[in-house]
C-alpha cells in the first residue's frame, strides 16, 4: 500500500438524507488538493473541505471507491466508515430493468452515459430545444453547443440514452416535431423526482426532517367506472354465501377458485394473484353441461367494486343472462345494450369497423367491434367496456364475446353510465426509490426491451 505522503485525509460517508450519495470530509494541511481531485470528479462543494457526490444513476457508492483508490495512489489517506463499505460490498440492481440482458458493468455503463447526459444538460453543455412524453417516458432532443451537434434523447434519469443524431438544430426539430407533435413542448422537461432529490443533495446536509403523522384520507364520491376495486375475493366470497345455487372449489396450484351454477350451464373462474391490468375474471356460459361454449366474459383485477357486483348480481339474476344458442349481433341488439348510454348523453363515433360510446371527460367508454361480431369462433371481444387514459391504455377493462347476453351489457353499461361509488384518495407516502437493492443481480425483472434507437420516421 503507498504510505500517505500529504498532509491530508479525506473520510467518505453515506449522506444522511439522501439514500445512495457520498460525503467526503477533508481534513489536514494540504486538505486543498484531494479537494481540487474531487471537484473534477464532479463532487460538489457543500461546506468548508466538505463535498458531496450525488448522483442520478445512485452508483455513487461504487464511483467513491474509485475516487478513494486515485486518491490513496497519490499519497492522501483515506477512510471509508463501515455504512459506506457495506454499500460498496452490496450487489444490487434497477428494479423492474428493462434491459435485463445487460450484466452488471453493462448496466453501469448505460446508468454513467445517462449520467454524463444529465451532466452535459445540468452544466450547459447540452442545450435542449423542446421534450414530449413518448409512452411512459419522456424523449427530448437538443445540441450540443461545443460541436452543433443535435441529438435526440430517449428516456429519464438512469436510462437517459442518445437514440439518434442530426447535422443540425433545425433537421432536429422538424423531425422531433413530426413525430410528437401532439405532446411537443418547448425547452427541458420539469425535473424528475430523482433529479430533484440529487440536487438536493448536492446543497444541503440537513438531517431528514420528522415525518407527520399520517392521515387517513377521507373517500370521495366518484362514478363507479372510477371507484376503488374493493376486495374481490371478499365479493366473490359473499355471492357464494348468499347464493346457494353454486358451488365453488379452489385449485392451489395456479390460484383460482372455480365457482358453478348448479345447472352446471354458467361457470366463473377468478384468479386471485392476477395483477392489476390482467384478467381476473372469467364468466362462461354453456348451452347444456356438455356443450360447447356460448359466450364470454373477461374482467381485469382493477375492476371497480360496484361494476364487478352489478354483474355479479345480474349472473344470480336469471333473467339477466341467457345460454341459449342466439343468432349473431344485430342492430336491434346493439340498440338495446348501448340505450343506457345514448340516453346519458355519451358521445357516439364510429370508427371503421369499431362503434363508440364515451363518456363527456373520454375516461370511460363501450367499444363494439363490428368485425368480431360477424367472427363468433375467433378471440377478439366484440364488447369492450373500460375507464381509464383510453382504451389503449385502460386502467381497468371488461371484454365480452359476440353472444353476450345484451342484457347484460345494459346492465353494466347503465352502471356505468348512473353508478356511483366511493375511491380514497392516495395515501401520503414517502418519495419512491428508483432502486431496489436485492442479494443478486438475478433479482432483476424484465418489463421488455427499450424502444430501438433508431432514426426518427
Amino acid at each position: 500500500m503507498t504510505t500517505p505522503s500529504i498532509d491530508a485525509h479525506v473520510r467518505l460517508d453515506t449522506h444522511p438524507t439522501h439514500p445512495s450519495a457520498v460525503i467526503a470530509t477533508l481534513t489536514g494541511a494540504q486538505a486543498h488538493i484531494p479537494h481540487v481531485s474531487l471537484e473534477a470528479a464532479d463532487w460538489h462543494v457543500v461546506a468548508k473541505n466538505t463535498l458531496v457526490l450525488a448522483r442520478i444513476d445512485h452508483e455513487e457508492p461504487y464511483w467513491a471507491e474509485e475516487a478513494a483508490r486515485e486518491l490513496i495512489t497519490s499519497g492522501i489517506a483515506v477512510e471509508i466508515t463501515p455504512q459506506l463499505r457495506e454499500a460498496i460490498d452490496e450487489e444490487w440492481t434497477w428494479a423492474n430493468y428493462p434491459m435485463h440482458w445487460c450484466t452488471r458493468t453493462e448496466i453501469r455503463e448505460v446508468s454513467a452515459e445517462a449520467q454524463r447526459i444529465y451532466d452535459d444538460i445540468r452544466h450547459g453543455h447540452l442545450l435542449i430545444h423542446a421534450h414530449a412524453q413518448d409512452g411512459h417516458t419522456t424523449v427530448a432532443v437538443g445540441t450540443y453547443l461545443n460541436t452543433g451537434k443535435s441529438v435526440y434523447l430517449h428516456g429519464e434519469n438512469h436510462l437517459r440514452q442518445v437514440a439518434d443524431t442530426f447535422d443540425s438544430p433545425a433537421q432536429a426539430l422538424v423531425s422531433f416535431e413530426r413525430v410528437h407533435c401532439d405532446t411537443m413542448r418547448p425547452g427541458p422537461a420539469p425535473m424528475t423526482d430523482t433529479e430533484r432529490a440529487t440536487a438536493e443533495a448536492r446543497t444541503s446536509l440537513g438531517t431528514p426532517p420528522a415525518e407527520p403523522e399520517p392521515t387517513t384520507p377521507e373517500p370521495e364520491i366518484v362514478p363507479a367506472y372510477a371507484a376503488d376495486p374493493g376486495d374481490h375475493d371478499a365479493l366473490l366470497d359473499e355471492f357464494l354465501d348468499t347464493h346457494g345455487d353454486w358451488s365453488k372449489w379452489r385449485t392451489w396450484s395456479d390460484g383460482t377458485t372455480h365457482a358453478i351454477h348448479e345447472s352446471q350451464t354458467l361457470r366463473i373462474e377468478r384468479a386471485h394473484d392476477a395483477p392489476a391490468h390482467e384478467t381476473a375474471w372469467v364468466v362462461a356460459a354453456y348451452e347444456t353441461p356438455v356443450s360447447n361454449r356460448m359466450w364470454v366474459l373477461t374482467a381485469t383485477g382493477a375492476t371497480p367494486a360496484p361494476v364487478l357486483q352489478e354483474l355479479l348480481d345480474r349472473l344470480a339474476d336469471h333473467d339477466g343472462w341467457d345460454t341459449a344458442v342466439g343468432n349473431a349481433v344485430d342492430e336491434k341488439a346493439v340498440t338495446a345494450a348501448t340505450r343506457p348510454l345514448v340516453e346519458a348523453g355519451w358521445k357516439h363515433t364510429i370508427d371503421g369497423r369499431w362503434t363508440r360510446w364515451t363518456n363527456m371527460s373520454e375516461d370511460a367508454g363501450v367499444q363494439f367491434d363490428t368485425f368480431a361480431a360477424q367472427q363468433p369462433n375467433n378471440c377478439l371481444p366484440t364488447w369492450t367496456i373500460w375507464a381509464g387514459p383510453s382504451i389503449g391504455q385502460p386502467t381497468w377493462a371488461l371484454h365480452a364475446s359476440p353472444h353476450t347476453p345484451a342484457a347484460l351489457i345494459a346492465n353494466l353499461a347503465t352502471e356505468l353510465a348512473h353508478g356511483t361509488d366511493t375511491r380514497r384518495p392516495p395515501h401520503p407516502q414517502a418519495s419512491r426509490q428508483p432502486s431496489q437493492r436485492t442479494t443478486t443481480l438475478a433479482a432483476a425483472v424484465s418489463t421488455g426491451p427499450p424502444r430501438p434507437a433508431g432514426r426518427l420516421r
